[in-house]
């Protein structure tokens, strides 16, 4: 806790000790002016306090003498002096000149140590490696400085300025004294100021692994986060799947509850961890069984306990409370919680190997740093180290440079194990003891967690015969409870579940389940409620019969099956959407819907076997012929109807000029009888084209010449052609007329090459579009697809039959059932992508195998078979009536109807009304002749009557005058004839008048 506070007050706390160090520099430079190279003997003269033993005081005078010889042979050969980093241009850490490198022969390595045993085995160890060239090269030396700790952390502060960094030491060997915490973050303070590596032997807290407090720290003692690593391990060894994480609210415990979820997120496929319920405790309660109530209710029984020992008893103790310490439980705890009394029986636990063997870390740590020295030496240039405190804006790059050569260093022979770091300079590959806790609170150790040579990896043994589980049981405990009452999640898919809203629970009548509907996207917005039935309606309420449990049901929330996506502000992080991401956030338990079973879903929930097998087709709207005036025209094209029409008046006029112009036809021809019979006329040869065409008696106008019949009979062998080809043609066209489809199937070259003008799609996030978005063949067809995809099923089908949409691809149950409700609708081509429908349930349920078993019960009764007759098959179907079928199902001819042949009808009553127009034509026709001819007659008569009027008057007045001429005598002048001849023009007149 304390540390957590110095970490949370850094700022302060650094700018404390600058001011410290600055003090202190002035003191520090006082002491070197008197004694420039004493700066040893007056730290010997201190006591082994402060310096170590009596060692440490000659150590200094050499390192002293050897800085400043390299100090002037810098200064001789580059010309300047080099003093703190010197030059930068020679601390780029890529030294590549041919000339050699004028590295230090002199190091020195400062100590922070707990005691003086460990001063001792520090001291031994460095002069062990400087005898051992594999570690330290000839001409070169290691040099030991080591202290005690203080547990004040401001006097080891300045301890570590005034006895090591006034020494200009390279790296600083830390340890973890009981008495002082912060004493070790102290150390790592105040060297990260100038990039001094530091390398901690039993440091253990997380806030050590943050780079941007502690920058220089190394350790050879793992955080206490990495206990997770373990527990993950165990975890695989014995199966559990689904634990409960309580950790207490401080930085170790986020740590550990962080890795733990890293580790558990990157295990193998067929291998998931899932944590049902974080517990976070506030440390230095009095009491947490509050917290601890709700994991009564949880169907998880392994628990993962991170805290402090010092709140230990308090969380054991409500754990007990809550009978969460008998048998069934399973607890996981941290190696601190192993020296808790109260820990329950049967626990287990992990302990870290060689955690309080100093002595071990201590040669580990320092091999590791010769080696990275004498690496980085023949590699590298080495500028000086730090030699005061009070130069607070320099930075000694050449320490940020050994900091790296020292992380990547790999120790395979370590007295603690193999030694290797991670990025933040934390030991990797701890080995652990796993821990039981046996009667009367004995500890026994039952495993182990070692580095594997051959593997190569770490690896887990335990004997689980050693095993001693809460309540003295010798048999390891399922670590789940199954519940008895499930939240169970559906969708509104016809025939499968069919949807009714209603104001009330109560208003479900018959075979409806209430089915509310939950918007989790919006908090305040009312709950829905509605009627569900159907098809997986009825196969959960036979399924509760069968198993025995007890479920609410509710409609998906966003009312999408389930897709895997990457959403906006996540970093490319992909989430589930729909039905599978409710089981995958436990927020249902079971979903009993038509969920197709696919690779994706499989991973990440659990599948029962199918309930109903499937695969994917084509819905399209049938393209049938229209049956509109004139269908009977289409056996023959236009063109051809023409050229028919042309060809019978063509050969009607060459029939009546053949036989108008014969020897035999010119003429009217007297019969034996005296009677006679008229030549071919131009309409009696176009009455006798149209009779032959039309296969009608021909009564008269048959043509007399020779040449017009041979033409006849040649029209007649014409007619017989065409009439019997427009017979045959209408037989394809009316009696076998079947609807269209536009589709053969998935390979068809409108789906894989889509036209502007044609268009399909399926549902969002459902198994159909991952089908397609899986199969590289079809990747084309899915990109079409993927911008008008449709929410529902639903709203597809409606825009299939509107005509909006050209084709929908969906499972074939659906399909099916909707073409057999729907004759416009049909399916085309083969099934393909078979999968089938499954129940959902959360990865690793305890109800996975009942549920598959009573499945493959249902359909060995045949009880499967009932509801695909019930709700596929014949859906609301009068017992006392015949299926509906469609005649697309049928495979022979189709019999003809007045739908087909209804054009014949119309031909005769256009037939008729022509008639009846033209009688009526004719009867006006005549009437109009008959009135015309009156006319006439009586012109005619008033003609004759006018001609006899005059002709009488006539023959009066030439009476008269031949009266008088009697009487009277011939007048003078009078010549005889001459009468006559003035008659005769008048008669002449009169006859061209009257003829």
């Amino acid at each position: 806790m304390k540390t957590l506070i110095v970490l949370h007050c850094l700022v302060t706390f650094r700018q404390f000790l600058a001011l410290i160090l600055y003090v202190l520099g002035i003191v520090v430079s006082e002491t070197s002016a008197t004694s420039s190279f004493a700066g040893g003997g007056g730290a010997s003269a201190s006591g082994i306090s402060r310096s170590g033993d009596g060692g440490g005081g000659s150590s200094g005078n050499a390192a002293d003498f050897g800085h400043n010889t390299f100090r002037n042979s810098m200064e001789r050969t580059t010309g300047f002096a080099s003093s703190g980093d010197g030059d930068p241009s020679l601390n780029n850490g890529n030294n590549h000149t041919d000339k050699p490198l004028l590295n230090p022969t002199v190091y020195q390595i400062g100590g922070v140590l707990s005691n003086n045993k460990s001063i001792s085995s520090f001291n031994d160890t460095i002069a062990q490696l400087n005898s051992n060239t594999k570690y330290v090269a000839n001409g070169t030396r290691l040099i030991a400085s080591p202290i005690l700790m203080d547990p004040n952390p401001i006097r080891t502060a300045i301890d570590v300025c005034k006895h090591l960094i006034m020494k200009q030491i390279y790296a600083v060997i830390v340890s973890h004294s009981a008495l002082g915490e912060l004493s070790s973050a102290a150390v790592s303070y105040t060297s990260g100021f100038y990039h001094i590596p530091v390398i901690g032997i039993s440091s253990r807290d997380s806030a050590f692994s943050d780079k941007n407090i502690h920058v220089s720290f190394l350790r050879t003692v793992p955080p206490y986060s990495h206990q997770a690593d373990v527990w993950v391990e165990i975890l695989k060894h014995f199966h559990y799947e689904k634990v409960i994480f309580i950790h207490s609210s401080d930085t170790d415990g986020r740590s550990v509850l962080g890795r733990f979820q890293t580790n558990a997120q990157n295990l193998e496929d067929d291998i998931e961890i899932k944590i049902e319920l974080v517990i976070e405790l506030e440390p230095g309660a009095d009491n947490y069984a509050r917290k601890l109530e709700e994991l009564k209710n949880a169907q998880a029984r392994v628990y993962l306990l991170y805290a402090s020992l010092k709140d230990a008893k308090a969380i054991f103790q409500a754990a007990a409370s809550h009978n969460l310490t008998e048998s069934g439980h399973v607890w996981i705890v941290t190696e601190q919680l192993l020296g808790s009394r109260d820990i329950p029986q049967g626990a287990l636990g992990i302990k870290l190997l060689n955690a309080e063997n100093e002595k071990a870390h201590i040669n580990d740590c320092l091999r590791v740093l010769a080696a990275a020295l004498k690496e980085m030496s023949s590699e590298q240039h080495i500028a000086e180290a730090p030699s005061n405190c009070n130069e607070l804006a320099t930075m000694w790059v050449t320490g940020k440079t050994l900091f790296e050569y020292i992380k990547r260093q790999e120790l395979l022979d370590g007295e603690t194990g193999k030694v290797v770091f991670d990025e933040s300079g934390d030991r990797i590959n701890a080995e652990y003891h796993v821990m039981n806790v046996h009667f009367k609170g004995n500890i026994t150790a039952i495993g182990k967690y070692l580095y594997s040579s051959i593997k190569k990896e770490m690896d887990l043994s335990i004997d689980d015969s050693k095993i001693l589980w809460p309540g003295g049981s010798l048999v390891k405990p399922a670590g789940f409870m199954i519940p008895t009452h499930l939240r169970v999640l559906t969708i509104e898919e016809v025939p499968f579940v069919f949807v009714r809203r209603v104001d009330d629970s109560t208003d479900c009548i018959g075979d409806e389940e209430p089915c509310p509907h939950y918007n989790t996207t919006d908090s305040v917005a009312p709950i829905v409620m509605n009627c569900c039935r159907g098809y997986c309606i009825d196969l959960l309420r036979q399924l509760k019969i069968k198993m025995n449990f007890t479920a609410s049901l509710a409609l998906s929330p966003d009312g999408q099956f389930g897709s895997c996506i990457t959403k906006n502000g996540t970093a490319g992080k992909k989430e589930w959407t729909g039905l599978i991401a409710e089981l995958v956030n436990e927020k249902a338990e079971m979903i009993v819907a038509p969920l197709t079973i696919t690779p994706e879903r499989a991973q990440v929930i659990e599948f029962s076997k199918p309930f109903k097998y499937q695969g994917i087709t084509i819905l399209v709207k049938t393209e049938r012929k229209d049956l509109k005036f004139g269908s009977f025209l289409q056996p023959f094209r236009g063109s051809l109807w023409i050229l028919v029409m042309v060809s019978v008046h063509i050969v009607a006029l060459a029939l009546y000029l053949l036989d108008r112009f014969s020897p035999f036809g010119r003429y009217r021809l007297a019969n034996m009888d005296g009677t006679e019979e008229d030549a071919l006329n131009l309409s009696s040869a176009i009455w006798f084209a149209w009779g032959v065409l039309l296969n009608s008696g021909i009564g008269e106008g048959t043509p007399r010449s020779f040449a017009a019949r041979v033409l006849g009979i040649v029209w007649a062998g014409f007619a017989m052609i065409i009439v019997a080809s427009y017979t045959a043609n209408l037989a394809a066209f009316l009696v076998l007329d079947r609807p269209k489809t536009i589709l053969s199937g998935i390979h068809d070259n409108r789906l894989r090459n889509p036209a502007i003008n044609f268009n399909y799609s399926t549902v969002k996030g459902s198994a159909v579009e991952m089908y397609f978005r899986r199969q590289v063949e079809l990747s084309n067809m899915y990109r079409v697809m993927e911008r008008m995809n449709y929410d529902t099923a639903q709203a597809a089908i409606d825009a299939v039959k509107k005509g909006s949409l050209g084709a929908f691809i969906w499972d074939s149950s659906r399909l099916q059932y909707e073409a057999a409700q729907d004759c416009d609708l049909m399916t085309s081509g083969e099934l393909f992508g078979r999968s089938g429908y499954a129940i959902g349930l959360q990865k690793g349920s305890p109800w996975a195998n009942e549920v598959t078993l009573a499945i493959l019960e249902f359909h060995e009764s045949g009880f499967m078979e009932k509801l695909d007759d019930k709700w596929i098959i014949n859906p609301h179907r009068d017992p006392t009536q015949p299926p509906k079928t469609c005649k697309i199902d049928q495979k022979v001819p189709t019999t003809l109807g007045l739908e087909n042949m209804h054009d014949a009808f119309y031909l005769i009553a256009g037939g008729i009304v022509g008639g009846l127009v033209l009688i009526l034509i004719e009867v006006f026709y005549k009437k109009h002749q008959l009135k015309r001819q009156r006319q006439l007659e009586i012109a005619r008569h008033a003609a004759d009557k006018w001609r006899h009027t005059v002709q009488q008057r006539k023959l009066e007045r030439s009476l008269e005058a031949q009266r008088r001429f009697k009487e009277n005598g011939p007048p003078p002048f009078w010549t005889p004839g001459l009468e006559c001849r003035q008659r005769s023009p008048i008669a002449a007149k009169s006859n061209t008048i009257f003829v």
